[in-house]
């Protein structure tokens, strides 16, 4: 199928006849018969049968509809963004992270930028960090923030700050006295920390294998939000990224450094033929200001 061929096909399903298919495509009857036609013939299959009088789509029609669909959806978002552009709308940032960074420094750095620029749209996925490099290398996103490690010769990436894995408890937990805790004093305790295919949980099982101990682990998450709420009420100590602790004002939640730090980069990810606009510059520069001015973690 070539493009004019699904441009008429999605027309034909949407709109469940070959008049209003023409209508919607503003051509004639006939120049959409003969198109289907020739696609049919092109596949060697019929898509559509009349019954009653009315066309009616084949199994394999309703089998290819959903691909179909899924490329002028894309189709749509591309006709709405210039609509934005052409609108008098300075830009659109695009974006996507990690779910712990979405949520936390990124939204605060999203808000006060939109904020100063009442004109400028932002679309911002929270997502895992494979996916985050995926939306970059498929240019669905100009910039991704994510944990390393990131591997991709399609993608240049640049560190934006160093965080690590921290203690999160319950304030009533016996570890919340201390300034910080050591790794080998987890042992008496449950342990809630990341599952086994997220990329920090490699972090987490060298620091414990290091200090030679088994840890009795309670729950596996796939979000750090997850752990810290499953610490908050009394389930174990968490081992996560702690910055959402910060981020949200959670009551009833301390965060304590490890000894030894166990330390995590996140990495601003863009793709390296993709044209960098000047309102996501502008944004990777207000960004670097709010981590900046943010407490020591």
């Amino acid at each position: 199928m070539n493009l004019r061929h699904m441009e008429v096909f999605h027309a034909i399903m949407r709109t469940g006849s070959v008049t209003g298919a023409a209508r919607a495509l503003n051509v004639t009857q006939p120049a959409v018969s003969a198109i289907l036609k020739h696609c049919e013939g092109q596949l060697k299959m019929k898509l559509f049968a009349r019954v009653s009088g009315r066309l009616q789509p084949t199994a394999e029609a309703k089998a290819i509809f959903p691909e179909i669909d899924a490329i002028f959806g894309r189709v749509d978002a591309v006709n709405a963004l210039t609509q934005d552009l052409v609108g008098g709308r300075l830009g659109t940032l695009s974006v996507a992270a990690a779910f712990p960074i979405a949520n936390g420094y990124l939204a605060k750095a999203v808000a006060t930028f939109v904020v100063e620029r009442p004109n400028v749209r932002v679309a911002l996925q929270s997502l895992t960090s494979p996916q985050v490099l995926d939306r970059v290398v498929h240019r669905e996103v100009e910039l991704g923030i994510a944990y390393e490690p990131v591997v991709s010769s399609e993608v240049e990436t640049k560190v934006l700050m160093r965080t690590g894995i921290a203690c999160v408890m319950a304030a009533g937990h016996p570890l919340a006295r201390r300034k910080e805790v050591a790794v080998r004093d987890l042992e008496p305790y449950s342990i809630i920390t990341y599952l086994p295919q997220a990329l920090s949980r490699i972090y987490v099982d060298r620091a414990l294998s290091a200090a030679g101990i088994v840890p009795n682990i309670v729950a596996q998450v796939s979000l750090s939000l997850t752990g810290i709420m499953l610490a908050r009420h009394g389930a174990g100590v968490a081992l996560v990224e702690p910055l959402l602790v910060a981020s949200m004002g959670l009551p009833g939640v301390v965060t304590r450094p490890l000894k030894p730090r166990i330390d995590v980069k996140t990495l601003l990810i863009r793709h390296k033929t993709a044209p960098q606009s000047k309102i996501m510059n502008e944004f990777v520069g207000h960004l670097g200001r709010v981590i900046a001015a943010e407490p020591t973690q």
